[in-house]
């Protein structure tokens, strides 16, 4: 499948007007980096997906269609996420992060956060404050790969056992996945069509709407930044005890970034002032984490009718692992492409990850489609608007875009003519343009990217 035949199933799924894909160029195709999935065609068709939906909403406006143009290389770039604050590229992992092998197999741990490897060190019975990276291999090599990943789970902890697709297709949370579209669009409640402020034909698609950015992970970070790219007032919401990545410096281009405690009587009462003004929120925390302080998507439809609310997980809605937490590489490691790429590569034994953590960002860009796609219809029909989508269906979709012959005898381009640097909140931020050219209404990324809690939290 190539990058248009991506866009077209995308746009139908969405189910935006055909005739728009006529505004669509998209050139070049996999491979782009050495990978035998299609990579690159996730990455364009994902981003040029989520910039003619906001272009196609610009329309509804009143404004003129125009036309939009990714490149498959650029748009492979971007999705690596590379960046580099003063010169220097951040350290993105843990020590403690990675594959591991078990006594039958092999594990993936996440210890980007403290919390998570400290919890992972304890239950392979490591003191947190002294242990190294030999001693968590040598304790996991004694247990089973499935044992320890159950065990993981059990503990709120974040690791997955190696499997093979076949493996992955027979466990109910596979059957579970594949039963499942890639996102779904679903009216919540009932609200008239909310007037959007008025668009000049000079203005980006997006402009005058508000975002509420409940993210901090990669995938829903990268949704947001796409949709300041088309215009939107995107707010960057932090809570204060919750830890950061420093790809937050990258991602976080274009947005306000405050924090609020939403524990905090005055911080709730600062969160409805602004849940009153917002036309979007997107929120990729744990499964039923916002709702029960009072944010989910239906309290949020009723507070404010016409809302269309974005939720992003790690394994979908439906089996066993619905509520289980879940980053990308562990997503990869569970679902099978790290074992057939490992097989497509000559080396069966040795497990190999994806050129680039596709499945955040390829999510991050559904999030900003479905984001556009919802606020259409909640023009046209009304309503509220529930987007729901997660990394494991993003998965599963790239998976069906069939594999690409000879993908590893590519050599992977150059950055240079794709970066660009200006200062930010983090320092001087040298990092990837967005690819998605637009005809009339460049995208760009207005406000530099900031700490949480630079900006104060109302519009």
């Amino acid at each position: 499948m190539d990058g248009a035949q991506a866009l077209a199933g995308l746009w139908q799924l969405a189910g935006l007007p055909e005739e728009a894909l006529g505004c669509a160029d998209l050139a070049g195709g996999d491979p782009v980096y050495p990978s035998s999935f299609a990579v690159a065609t996730a990455a364009q068709s994902t981003i040029a997906a989520a910039a003619l939906a906001a272009c196609e909403l610009g329309h509804l406006r009143g404004t003129p269609r125009q036309r939009v143009a990714v490149d498959a290389v650029h748009a492979a770039a971007e999705c690596l996420g590379w960046f580099s604050l003063d010169g220097r590229e951040p350290q993105l992992w843990d020590k403690f992060s990675g594959l591991y092998r078990a006594h039958d197999g092999w594990v993936r741990v996440h210890a980007n956060f403290r919390h998570h490897r400290e919890g992972a060190l304890r239950l392979l019975g490591l003191p947190p404050e002294t242990a190294e990276r030999q001693a968590a291999e040598q304790a996991l090599a004694r247990w089973d790969a499935f044992d320890f990943e159950q065990a993981a789970a059990e503990a709120g902890l974040v690791a997955t056992a190696l499997r093979s697709f076949a493996q992955w297709d027979a466990t109910p949370q596979g059957q579970a996945v594949a039963a499942q579209p890639l996102f779904t669009l679903t009216r919540i409640g009932e609200a008239p069509p909310r007037a959007l402020p008025p668009l000049g034909p000079a203005q980006r698609p997006l402009e005058g709407l508000r975002v509420l950015d409940f993210t901090r992970i990669l995938a829903g970070p990268v949704g947001g930044r796409a949709l300041a790219a088309y215009g939107a007032d995107v707010m960057l919401v932090n809570a204060p005890h919750l830890p950061n990545i420093e790809a937050i410096a990258d991602t976080s281009r274009g947005k306000r970034s405050v924090l609020l405690d939403l524990r905090a009587p005055e911080d709730r009462a600062a969160m409805d002032r602004l849940l009153a003004d917002t036309h979007v929120m997107v929120q990729g925390y744990r499964p039923g984490g916002l709702a029960g302080l009072g944010y989910g998507a239906e309290q949020a439809a009723a507070q404010r009718p016409g809302i269309v609310y974005v939720s992003l997980s790690a394994y979908g809605t439906q089996g066993p692992w619905k509520d289980r937490r879940g980053f990308d590489s562990l997503v990869q490691t569970a679902m099978g492409f790290n074992q057939a790429e490992a097989e497509a590569a000559g080396d069966a034994q040795r497990p190999r990850p994806l050129p680039m953590q596709i499945l955040d960002e390829a999510s991050g860009y559904l999030i900003a489609l479905g984001a556009a796609a919802a606020l259409r219809r909640q023009q046209l029909e009304g309503g509220s608007w529930h987007v729901q989508l997660s990394l494991a269906q993003t998965g599963h979709w790239i998976r069906h875009l069939g594999r690409v012959a000879g993908g590893f005898a590519v050599a992977p381009p150059s950055l240079e003519p794709f970066l660009e640097t200006r200062p930010s909140g983090f320092g001087l931020l040298c990092a990837l343009r967005h690819s998605a050219r637009l005809s009339r209404t460049a995208a760009a990324w207005v406000r530099p990217s900031e700490p949480p809690g630079r900006s104060p939290a109302c519009w």
